[in-house]
């Protein structure tokens, strides 16, 4: 396999206040002949790596849910990539050839260690990228918020919000699938038509139209009858702000819901808090945050907050929520949309498509020329 004499990484360089900007992210150039592989670690590759919205809180100082980024330190992103370079003589273990997927991070070739990668093994019919979209993180996460925290059943009302990126979109077919109707909200009418026509849901709604809210009390006082009508079962936010607070308004006796993301304040320095809580003790309902995280351990050492270690609190799990899944996407049930960033150079400038709504789908940047995906 033909290498290169240099490669890419992109570390962080500075922390941002609001929106990720042309300062934030430093490219610097590096000798491959530097990454040496040991009995331990091994040279990979980088051929696809995952932006996702929790990105934003790794880089600030006090980090998130796992410990900050530091300055200087390469681009954390979870990711795929292909071994190039083993130690000489070594037996057992990963080969040269080999499709892995683990923490990549912003670089065109990584040392990583060989624990805290997995092979991976593409089944028949599937996409490698479908291992970034419904059969990791996003679909991990659709699957368990829904069947875990929001416990939803057939024939109630499931609300959906940024119901056109990677996890929401998993989320609302989902529903479908277990019987519910779905109620989807995106940033674009686009978005709304492929979330109605492609994707199945009962109602997609633009939350930029300026009659967004009184669509949403007028679906809401039509759907059910008695003591069930007026309002959603369950409610899967991927947004938070004022849309959660208006949300909590419509909820029915005994609603969920599964709080994912807050996307729409990850940019504040002072997120906007709830007025409307109170009614969850009048609904008799719940609110609960959720993590899914943790696979392979590959970032044990990192995921820690306040000191206190992470708990991967559904790794056990990702076995099943998978199988199903892929079953579900040969069966033609489940339908995925990726929106492929060309170049790690362009991946500072593509992770605020997910603040703006400009992407449909999962975010995905191609780092290697070499990779290759049939979709």
């Amino acid at each position: 396999m033909a290498l290169p004499t240099t490669y890419t990484r992109v570390a962080l360089a500075n922390r941002p206040r609001d929106f990720i900007n042309s300062d934030t992210f430093s490219t610097e150039i590096q000798r491959l002949e530097d990454l040496k592989p040991s009995d331990t670690h091994v040279v990979v590759r980088v051929d696809y790596i995952s932006l996702d919205p929790a990105m934003r809180g790794w880089i600030n100082e006090k980090g998130s849910y796992v410990s900050a980024v530091k300055i200087g330190e390469t681009m954390r992103a979870f990711g795929f990539g292909t071994v190039v370079k083993v130690k000489d003589g070594k037996t057992g273990g990963l080969r040269v050839g080999d499709t892995v997927k683990g923490q990549m991070g912003w670089a065109e070739y990584r040392l990583l260690r060989e624990s805290e990668l997995e092979k991976l093994s593409i089944q028949r019919g599937l996409d490698v990228l479908d291992y970034l979209g419904p059969l990791s993180y996003p679909g991990y996460t659709a699957y368990f918020g829904l069947f875990d925290v929001g416990k939803i059943k057939a024939g109630e009302t499931l609300v959906v919000s940024g119901a056109a990126g990677a996890v929401g979109s998993i989320a609302c077919q989902i529903g479908k699938l277990k019987g519910c109707r779905v109620i989807a909200i995106a940033g674009s009418q686009d978005k709304c038509e492929w979330l109605e026509n492609e994707l199945g849901v009962d109602k997609a709604l633009n939350y930029k139209d300026g009659d967004f809210y009184k669509k949403c009390k007028e679906i809401f006082a039509a759907s059910g009858s008695g003591a069930d009508a007026g309002g959603w079962d369950v409610y899967f936010d991927n947004v938070g702000g004022d849309m959660l607070d208006f949300m909590l308004t419509r909820m029915r006796k005994g609603a969920r819901v599964a709080l994912c993301g807050t996307i729409s304040q990850y940019n504040s320095s002072k997120p906007k808090g709830l007025a409307s809580y109170t009614n969850l003790i009048v609904m008799r309902a719940r609110i609960e945050g959720f993590l899914v995280y943790g696979i392979n351990h590959s970032l044990s050492r990192a995921l820690t907050t306040h000191q206190i270690p992470y708990r991967m609190d559904y790794a056990s799990k990702f076995a099943e929520a998978e199988r199903e899944m892929a079953q579900w996407i040969l069966e033609g049930k489940l339908k995925r949309k990726y929106h492929v960033v060309e170049g790690l150079a362009k991946a500072p400038e593509a992770i605020n498509l997910l603040f703006t709504g400009g992407n449909t789908g999962k975010l995905i940047v191609k780092v290697s020329k070499g990779a290759s995906s049939r979709l």
